[in-house]
């Protein structure tokens, strides 16, 4: 039946695309006249089409969250200043995308907490096209993280005994939950984004002969980087694309509650030089490296591999956590390796004592709207979803928060502040939008604010952040035409709008015709 009706709505679609058309084309066409007659009542010239903004809105308040508000008109730009000055003409990086890190812990939840239909709407949520979430990126653990039932990585041996051929690697660990729910994600959204990360190499390859701590032994390098690829091919193997690797979660960092292994960027630069990067090289589909993985705190570690002539040609980018340190420095690396991108690929809220007030506005303004003004291509935060205690968990945070909090026992599901900042870009900033010029107005005014051009219609999306405890109007400049809009005290809202009027009527056919398709992904 689903096939049988599928060419009358595109037929459908097509009348009305044809219809809007010659509408937009009839108002701008020019009028025959008839010859000039001096009278007092001519009616004055028509004045350009002006577009109508589009708003959602969220409050740290909870009053509103993702909240469809009315539409704004626009009138056409005077000599007044406006606060927020935007140029669409001067573009900056494309966008690849938003979403979260299926670890264990949220697999095991979304499969087992939930019943099928609620899971599949869940996910269709999740990852489906506006307006769902969008989802488009998301973060796997090559092996346990600390959010995993059990410490394990994907070639375990008895003490003592080596593997250096892999003939005892596997994924047996993956696939009663992660594996399933991954295909899940891909057969909602098949362009889905996956970077991949280990914890820890298994036991044999480490100087301590544990998986908490210690090195990677130097010959075991090679060994190390075979497990990797192994794992893009297993992945493979179960219809899952890697988009990415990073060579160690958090190298500066060595806990001693669950896995790690610190690594320094000499050891880095040296496996992807040698090993890593060559075996990746002419591979089609292509997986990328991506360097650091860590916080913003130290950027001498990533430019110290990029500054490696071997190991900087095999290198795509750049991936930063936000636990220490400014997102500024995304920037220090960029301008100093422009050909390298910027990913932003952990970060995670919590139940702790700064975020009694909400995480809203934190994480729209710091994580979203600044890490994309410095350059980032794509945020990923950490867990997708966690229960009521924050868990499970082996070890590790013990407070942290995902996306959506699932209850273990009835299977509710919460949405946290996390799920409503992401969705404020998710939905409207689509894959291979670019980001566009405005004005900083973080620091003089409170008010942070990021701008992009959808590559599919045209559309202006800009994400505004009002971090002050009063209402205030804001003015927006593009083009030549002007709006006002007066934000709520701690409010997060997004704004959109078509210079062209037939992108405008072809952007409500597609949502009246059903879910937007994401376009071809960008590289």
């Amino acid at each position: 039946m689903g096939e049988a009706r599928e060419p009358s709505r595109s037929l459908a679609v097509f009348f009305m695309v044809l219809i809007a058309a010659i509408t937009v084309a009839v108002l701008n066409a020019p009028r025959s006249q008839r010859p000039s007659i001096a009278r007092s009542d001519v009616m004055p010239p028509a004045g350009p089409i002006l577009p109508t903004v589009d708003v959602w809105l969220s409050t740290a308040d909870h009053r509103k969250k993702l909240t469809a508000e009315p539409s704004v008109a626009m009138t056409e730009a005077t000599s007044s200043p406006a606060d927020i000055v935007i140029d669409s003409d001067v573009a900056y990086q494309s966008i690849v995308g938003f979403g979260a890190a299926m670890t264990d812990s949220s697999a095991w939840l979304l499969h087992n907490t939930l019943g099928e239909v609620q899971r599949d709407a869940l996910m269709k949520e999740l990852y489906g096209p506006p307006p769902g979430l969008n989802f488009n990126m998301m973060r796997l653990t090559i092996g346990a993280s600390d959010f995993s039932p059990h410490f394990y990585t994907l070639d375990d041996l008895p003490f003592g005994a080596t593997d250096p051929d892999l003939k005892h690697f596997n994924v047996a660990e993956n696939i009663p939950d992660l594996i399933p729910v991954v295909q899940e994600s891909l057969a909602i959204n098949p362009g889905l984004r996956i970077v991949a990360s280990p914890w820890s190499a298994p036991v044999w390859m480490k100087t301590s002969e544990n998986l908490i701590g210690g090195e990677l032994l130097e010959t075991y390098e090679g060994a190390y980087a075979d497990y990797l690829v192994r794992y893009v091919d297993a992945y493979r193997r179960h219809g899952i694309p890697i988009y990415a690797l990073t060579l160690q979660n958090e190298p500066r960092f060595s806990p001693i509650s669950y896995l790690a292994m610190p690594m320094s960027p000499q050891t880095r630069a040296r496996i992807i030089g040698r090993y890593l990067g060559p075996k990746l090289a002419g591979r089609s589909p292509r997986t990328r490296i991506f360097e650091w993985d860590h916080n913003w705190s130290h950027p001498e570690e990533p430019l110290a591999v990029l500054g490696d002539p071997d190991a900087a040609p095999y290198v795509d980018g750049v991936a930063w956590h936000c636990y220490e340190g400014s997102q500024h420095e995304q920037g220090t690396v960029h301008r100093a390796h422009p050909d390298k991108d910027t990913f932003i690929t952990e970060c995670s809220g919590g139940d702790w004592p700064l975020s009694m007030n909400g995480e809203l506005l934190w994480f729209t303004r710091n994580l979203l709207v600044t890490g994309t003004r410095q350059w980032a291509r794509g945020v990923i935060y950490w867990n997708l979803a966690l229960d009521e205690n924050h868990g499970p968990h082996f070890g590790g945070c013990a407070a942290c928060k995902g996306v959506i909090t699932v209850d273990s026992t009835t299977g509710r599901v919460s949405r946290n502040d996390e799920y409503y900042a992401l969705g404020h870009f998710s939905r409207f900033v689509l894959p291979s939008a670019v980001r566009i010029r405005s004005n900083d107005t973080d620091a003089e005014m409170g008010l942070a604010n990021v701008a992009f051009r959808n590559e599919t219609d045209g559309s202006i999306v800009l994400v505004l952040v009002n971090i002050r405890t009063e209402a205030r109007t804001v003015s927006v400049v593009e083009g030549g035409r002007r709006f006002e809009y007066r934000m709520p005290a701690e409010s997060v809202a997004t704004f959109v709008w078509n210079p062209d009027p037939f992108g405008r009527w072809l952007r409500l056919i597609q949502q009246w015709s059903g879910p937007i398709r994401n376009p071809p992904r960008v590289e």
